[in-house]
């Protein structure tokens, strides 16, 4: 055990994560160069079109140092983005040091600091790393003290490194045996292994990536997960190299994966433990939390007989990525459908992308939300998903929105613009400080209502893309909030219908009206689009109807023969809207998250 090192890379998004874990596995040819690529690790066709890792991926490399002696580093390449930070959370989990890797042309950054403190809490051995060097723009030594700043640790603690062209690279393997502790664990003990990560394989069932704490798992023998209680075979046990490389067994220490031949998503649970039927240990491992989403929307298939094989393909999705959760949900518009919860805004596109690529569902989104809590005047406290659960108005005594703290760190010549944003959604200015001379950090209390939508990304445009943004939630407060539903032809939709604060729903009302007006295709009758609160109605606009032009036949003659015509044309229109029903297209529904403000 003392040869193996478990370790990750954290960094901010952008900051060469992936490049440098390339480099890693070709210095230590742990990767032919015929099956080198850019960014190796993500397998999936989303993550290297974006350019963003969306998935933690671990593998093993083997290392010889230049005295000959072997280790095996199991490395797992983490994600960036802040939507994606549940999964950095359990990579940590399963390793010992982390790489923190900061762009030498942008410094620290907000994703920086609190993957950097996910790290802390788990007593991981950080070694500061500064990628980039060979850029024109890097401005090394401000980093270093930036870096110095924030950890505490001595300039020549710090590596350079490029990982485009591999500088460095030896002097981060070297680090990384030395500074990061081996495992620890007993081999003989009863088996106890963490769960960090599972996929869906159609063949061979259910794979699950798991990392020893103590014992020994061998091929063959029968497992329990603790947590549900089940026991299966081991058909098969192995190591992550590029491909999955089955061995005999894997001891305390090291990460593997095995496969039972599950079929049910249901059985496993990421962050469970596993251990052996024969022997097994009592304890679960701890270290795991429970994911809080931020941001709720419902999936609905577009024909409503596919809703069976969505609900199979949300159970393997869950699979890979243990942050989404759902459950069921109907709906008037839409029939049956899910209730989702997302860790952001990207997390919810990606869901989208993925159900549609590998799995090839159409699916309808409606406008995402967050969750409220009600109070009744009986004292009742009703939790608020989406708006067809708001208690009627008149038993409401109040309702609290759910609010973060939200860590902003930029440049100080967009310190004005920022405070524009933040103050016109509501935000609270807590604190500014000066990290630097040219950073500035701002803390902001706001509610999570307003950062649901568009925030991240008129955020990105006001700073030219040079603020980095990262938020916690800070608990529940109370808000004037109102239901606002959409009626077509005095009919609500249900799916339109959003949760939203009184001071800006008539603005919101008016231009949802506005937007509908284009994107509802025109009928044989007047359609009459309202915004309501209540009873009230805030916002109209009507879609004319399609007119067969019935007088061309009279020339001359009395006014009246005309008239009798338009009555009679005004008295089938009316009859014809009775009847009608409006149908809304799909783009109508996606309209709403793309309102400009």
């Amino acid at each position: 055990m003392k040869h193996i090192r478990n370790f990750c890379i954290i960094a901010h998004i952008d900051h060469g994560k992936s490049t440098l874990a390339d480099r890693l596995l070709q210095t230590t040819n742990t990767i032919s160069e015929r099956e080198m690529m850019d960014q190796v690790l993500d397998d999936m066709d989303l993550e290297r079109e974006k350019g963003i890792t969306i998935k933690s991926h671990a593998i093993q490399i083997n290392y010889q140092r230049p005295n000959n002696e072997k280790y095996v580093l199991n490395l797992i390449d983490t994600p960036g983005h802040v939507d994606f930070s549940y999964e950095v959370s359990r990579a940590l989990a399963a390793c010992e040091g982390a790489l923190l890797v900061v762009d030498a042309a942008q410094g620290i950054q907000a994703q920086t600091i609190s993957n950097l403190y996910l790290a802390i809490d788990n007593d991981l051995e950080i070694i500061p790393v500064i990628n980039k060097i060979d850029m024109d723009g890097a401005m090394i030594e401000e980093v270093k003290d930036q870096i110095v700043e924030l950890i505490g640790c001595k300039p020549e603690e710090i590596l350079l490194a490029s990982g485009r062209t591999g500088l460095g690279v030896d002097a981060i393997l070297e680090a990384i045996v030395e500074r990061i502790p081996p495992p620890k664990g007993d081999p003989q003990a009863p088996l106890q292994a963490l769960i960090f990560d599972s996929v869906f394989n159609s063949y061979r069932g259910i794979i699950v990536y798991f990392r020893i704490l103590n014992g020994t798992i061998k091929k063959g023998d029968r497992i329990r997960f603790l947590s549900t209680g089940q026991e299966y075979f081991a058909d098969e046990v192995g190591i992550l190299k590029l491909k999955m490389t089955e061995v005999n067994e894997v001891a305390a220490g090291d990460v593997g994966y095995v496969i039972t031949g599950i079929k049910n998503a249901k059985d496993v649970k990421v962050g469970d433990t596993i251990t052996l039927a024969a022997n097994p240990t009592t304890e679960m491992i701890k270290g795991f939390e429970e994911v809080k989403p931020m941001v709720f929307a419902g999936i609905f298939p577009v024909e409503t007989d596919e809703f069976e094989e969505l609900r199979d393909c949300m159970d393997k999705l869950q699979l890979n990525d243990a942050s989404l959760t759902y459950e069921l949900e109907t709906s008037q518009a839409l029939g049956f459908g899910f209730r989702c919860g997302f860790l952001g805004m990207l997390h919810m596109e990606i869901i989208q992308e993925r159900l549609e690529r590998e799995f090839n569902q159409t699916v309808i989104t409606t406008v995402p939300n967050v969750s409220f809590i009600a109070y009744t005047s009986k004292g009742e406290k009703v939790l608020v998903n989406n708006p067809t659960e708001m208690p009627d108005p008149s038993r409401i005594d109040r309702i609290e929105e759910p609010f973060i703290k939200a860590q902003i760190i930029t440049k100080p010549e967009y310190i004005g613009n920022i405070m524009t944003l933040c103050l016109g959604k509501r935000g609270i200015l807590i604190n500014q400080s000066y990290l630097t001379q040219t950073r500035v950090e701002l803390i902001f209390e706001m509610p999570l209502t307003e950062i649901v939508f568009d925030f991240y990304d008129k955020l990105k445009s006001q700073t030219r893309g040079y603020a980095s943004f990262d938020y916690h939630p800070i608990g529940y407060r109370e808000a004037d909030i109102v239901k606002m539903d959409i009626l077509l032809n005095q009919e609500k939709v249900d799916a339109l219908s959003a949760l939203i604060h009184r001071s800006r729903a008539n603005d919101f009302g008016r231009k949802l009206c506005e937007k509908l007006k284009e994107l509802l295709p025109r009928q044989q009758f007047l359609i009459a689009i309202q915004a309501a609160i209540g009873a009230k109605i805030v916002a109209r606009e009507n879609i004319s109807a399609m007119r067969k032009d019935v007088t061309a036949k009279c020339y001359g003659g009395d006014i009246s023969r005309k008239r009798k015509l338009l009555e009679k044309q005004k008295e089938g229109k009316k009859r014809m809207r009775q009847i009608g029903s409006v149908e809304v297209p799909q783009e109508a529904f996606l309209a709403v998250l793309k309102l400009d403000d």
